[in-house]
């Protein structure tokens, strides 16, 4: 079935859905997860959102998938094997349950390191949040239950965003903080 694409209200219990179910992945997957982060608009505060918990965990290797997909598949998660992204594997949650996405990206990848710099520096300069979900409003009236459309329609905002916070990582000499679970 599909959905509506649906913006809602800045949750502060985002943070809190995000570090219980980070807390789950972690005892799952163990030292598999080289890192495991809240990332996505609900990682941003202030930010409106698709209320879905988006995870990034880090992994050495893509390839086997096992290590990985076991233990996420123990704890709920159904692998979507046919993402067509190659540069992760993706999770969702079992029909039912409360949204989430699993990201698994191989760690120290530009896949991996991009949507930690775009949530680090939106978190740095609340200024741009409300012009980014704005426009996410906008977008979710105008393409409805067209995920894909809405997707394509964000790129040039998003890049425009990502040149700014690569000039601001040159600045500071960003990297990562510590994992977040």
């Amino acid at each position: 079935m599909v959905e509506r694409i649906i913006i809602a209200p800045y949750d502060p219990e985002w943070p809190e859905l995000f570090r219980q179910l980070g807390a789950r992945l972690r005892e799952a997957l163990g030292d598999v997860a080289l890192r495991i982060d809240h990332i996505g608009s609900t990682s941003i505060p202030g930010m409106d959102a698709k209320p879905i918990i988006d995870v990034q965990i880090s992994v050495a290797a893509l390839d086997p998938v096992d290590p990985f997909r076991i233990p996420l598949e123990s704890v709920g998660f159904v692998w979507r094997a046919d993402n067509p992204e190659l540069t992760k594997r993706y999770f969702r949650e079992q029909p039912g349950a409360r949204r989430a996405h699993i990201h698994v990206r191989k760690h120290g990848s530009f896949s991996q390191q991009f949507p930690l710099l775009f949530r680090d520096y939106l978190r740095a300069h609340p200024q741009e949040v409300p012009p980014y979900f704005a426009m996410k409003y906008r977008l979710a009236e105008q393409y409805g239950e067209d995920r894909e459309g809405y997707t394509i329609a964000k790129g040039d905002f998003v890049w425009a965003v990502v040149r700014k916070a690569d000039e601001w990582a040159q600045d500071i000499g960003w990297e990562p903080g510590p994992s977040d679970a």
